[in-house]
């Protein structure tokens, strides 16, 4: 086989409309846009979220609170899911995935403090609930915040 003996798949592809090309085609003259308004003009149309004027309803909905825009979530894992490690094992971000406890972390770990544990584990996280703290060094762990 060689490059030129190389084709898409059949039907896999398909001419794009040539637009404005004479009546012969179907779609001349107006080239689908129809006759005349806002949306037959050059540079015509709406921008998202507009409503022909009315209020917009991102702008009717009442808004309540702080919510940051630069947080950076992070996965929340229970003290009950450590639960699945080996005794004097040492829990990380890595350890969590490869064990199917989180499905991504893409910013970082908080342990919370659902749940009981019984082994003696190093869990190294970006954050502790006061709680899960506590169990984790009352079950002879360390909680080290990376």
């Amino acid at each position: 086989m060689n490059l030129h003996d190389l084709t898409p798949a059949a039907g896999s592809t398909h001419a794009g409309k040539r637009k404005g090309r004479g009546q012969g085609t179907g779609n001349g003259k107006t080239a689908g846009r129809g006759h005349k308004g806002q949306k037959a003009r050059s540079g015509g149309g709406v921008r998202v979220g507009f409503e022909g004027g009315q209020m917009p309803l991102a702008r009717r909905v009442p808004k309540r609170g702080f919510h940051n825009i630069f947080a950076k979530p992070l996965e929340a894992v229970n003290v009950s899911a450590l639960e699945a490690f080996e005794d004097n094992a040492t829990v990380g971000a890595e350890e969590l995935l490869e064990a199917g406890v989180i499905s991504k972390c893409v910013n970082g770990v908080k342990i919370l403090g659902n749940g009981t544990i019984s082994k003696k584990l190093t869990v190294k996280a970006n954050a502790f609930s006061e709680s899960a703290k506590q169990k984790i060094e009352e079950a002879g762990g360390k909680a080290e915040v990376i």
